[in-house]
């Protein structure tokens, strides 16, 4: 039986419950939910990228890149994507920012599926991005 390992990249701060910012079991990497959170800095609180939606969507973004880095993972290992948004009216907004960074990303496979689902979230909190990788 595969073990199963949890994923911290060292730029995240530790989680505010007991989950993992990422785990991997054999082939399978499940990226928890990120939000827009910048990179850790010891001793102080997590912060915001930015109040808009583009900030925020981006450093969620990276943020999930990160996780999948630290677990062996690329965007092109991502089978499925799911979005949260606090806000209706952001939808063709994100998915414009979406399309974007993965043109940029140069991705080599076809892309991921993704689902977009309207949340609530802490305040300040706009956007929050999960994903799950099949390596190998």
């Amino acid at each position: 039986m595969t073990e199963k390992t949890a994923i911290t990249p060292a730029t995240h701060t530790v989680p505010p419950a007991k989950f993992s910012h990422g785990v991997r079991k054999g082939d399978i990497l499940q990226v928890a939910g990120q939000v827009g959170f910048l990179p850790a800095v010891e001793g102080q609180a997590p912060t915001v990228a930015g109040p808009t939606l583009r900030e925020q969507t981006l450093q969620t973004l990276a943020n999930v890149a990160s996780v999948l880095q630290e677990g062996g993972a690329s965007w092109d290992d991502v089978m499925m994507i799911r979005v949260y948004l606090t806000d209706t009216d952001h939808f063709a907004e994100m998915n414009e920012i979406y399309n974007a960074y993965f043109e940029e990303q140069g991705l080599k496979e076809a892309p991921a599926a993704r689902t977009t689902v309207y949340v609530g979230l802490p305040k300040g909190l706009l956007v929050e991005i999960d994903a799950l990788a099949v390596l190998g």
